[in-house]
């Protein structure tokens, strides 16, 4: 069978490191990393998923837990429509899976870029005024 599910949320531009790839401690909220990379996320934990720019997706799970994925490319309007949607027969979310942009064109809905995730690093938010 296949799952699809509309996921939003959220926005910022990442900041490039000296090695051309974006740092997921710079995109949106302030986070730090609090663990390894996971390769995939159970669908079913996922709670909801701010897109923080074209390239960084936060995953926060049920219970709190939240994963930020830096996928590999800018991923074009992403970080502007806020919105993707994805297709897939397991019930999990994986490093590399195609995501889709939902355009939002003359009152309808439409599918934009296909883009792939990347890794789910565990991150927790850094609240206003506490060090990291």
């Amino acid at each position: 069978p296949t799952i699809c599910a509309v996921l939003a949320l959220g926005s910022c531009a990442p900041l490039e490191t000296s090695a051309g790839r974006a740092d997921p401690k710079l995109a949106g909220p302030p986070v730090k990393v609090v663990g390894e990379a996971e390769t995939c996320l159970q669908i079913r934990s996922i709670h909801q998923t701010p897109v923080r720019s074209d390239q960084v997706i936060d995953f926060e799970l049920v219970g709190g837990k939240v994963y930020r994925s830096t996928l590999p490319n800018r991923c074009p309007r992403l970080g502007f429509e806020e919105a993707f949607t994805y297709s897939t027969s397991i019930n999990q979310l994986c490093k590399q899976t195609i995501i889709r942009v939902i355009d939002r064109v003359g009152g309808g809905l439409t599918t934009g870029a296909g883009c792939g995730l990347g890794e789910f690093v565990p991150v927790e938010y850094i609240e206003e005024g506490e060090e990291g």
